[in-house]
């Protein structure tokens, strides 16, 4: 029988009082909390159907908004002062706190796309999670991502994204750009690291407190052969900033979870809800085999999760 399962949209504080957006899907006796992080630009309404996933499997999740997107924007973005290290340290640390109110006593774990990876180390609270499960994620240096894709990176970094600055004071939604509105100081921040090849791990003592070597929750990061912008190169140089973590990359073919394409954010759409099931199934190994191979061997079947998909 499945479980009841409730939805409700939230507001809460970040670390310094700003005002998120949040949306709470959560069965009626949850055995564990999943904070889900979105990527850039993303709302949180992408990932709720991933949710529904989890609270049909028994975890209560999370989806919010960092500030400067979606239901966390202001009425007016010009002159908005944020950065993705805030999305860090003040809005993913507040949303961490909140989902493990969700489920008080039970195991809390994160699910991040693309940039929801890279946020962990920035949270002063980033050591609580028993693990994180990561989707799409890699660095953002233009070098890593597959030559193919290139030309589009340097567009956008090099012509588009200062033209949009110059004109408007921010990235505005959609056109080259696709994404929601994205703040300058995201963009401008996005962009120094996008031209190191360690990307923000270049930088790591310039930019203050940070867990990134302290975090030793094992992580699994589930990719796609067809997204040209984490490629493997990209997503492994991203796991090599959590030095204490154990950490498992799996390239995914689109075909093995039903899908024609996937790409960067094709995960969460309804073609590939054959990969909805996987990251908590691996929270479900994890927490019956809590011995020290536990995350390598749940790692390892996390790809081949035969959990079904709920609707």
């Amino acid at each position: 029988m499945s479980p009841l399962i409730h939805e409700s949209d939230i507001r809460f504080d970040a670390r310094d009082g700003y005002q998120l957006s949040g949306i709470i899907i959560a069965p009626d006796a949850p055995k564990a909390a999943v904070l889900i992080s979105s990527g850039t630009g993303f709302p949180k309404e992408l990932y709720r159907r991933m949710a529904r996933q989890g609270a049909a499997m028994g975890y209560a999740c999370l989806l919010y908004d960092y500030r400067g997107i979606g239901g966390s924007a202001p009425q007016q973005m010009k002159g908005f002062k944020a950065e993705v290290v805030d999305w860090g340290r003040l809005d993913f640390a507040a949303a961490l706190d909140r989902a493990q109110a969700l489920a008080p006593g039970k195991p809390l774990y994160t699910l991040g796309h693309s940039v929801g990876g890279h946020l962990l180390g920035f949270a002063d609270n980033g050591l609580a999670p028993a693990a994180h499960a990561i989707v799409c994620a890699g660095t953002g240096y233009w070098g890593a991502h597959e030559r193919s894709y290139l030309p589009t990176a340097l567009f956008f970094w090099l012509v588009y994204g200062p033209a949009c600055l110059a004109l408007t004071g921010h990235i505005p939604a959609g056109g080259a750009w696709g994404g929601m509105a994205l703040p300058r100081g995201v963009f401008e921040q996005w962009r120094r690291w996008a031209f190191k090849p360690g990307y923000f791990g270049d930088e790591l003592d310039a930019l203050g407190p940070h867990c990134f070597d302290s975090i030793t929750a094992p992580i699994c990061d589930w990719t796609f052969a067809d997204d040209t912008l984490a490629s493997r190169r990209a997503a492994q140089d991203l796991l090599a900033i959590y030095t204490a973590s154990e950490t498992r990359l799996l390239r995914l073919d689109p075909g093995e979870v039903g899908a024609g394409k996937v790409g960067h954010f094709g995960a969460f759409k309804p073609a590939a809800q054959g990969f909805w099931p996987m990251p908590f199934s691996w929270f479900d190994q994890l927490s019956r085999e809590p011995d020290p191979q536990a995350s390598s061997q749940a790692s390892s079947q996390a790809s081949g999760a035969a959990s079904k998909p709920a609707p």
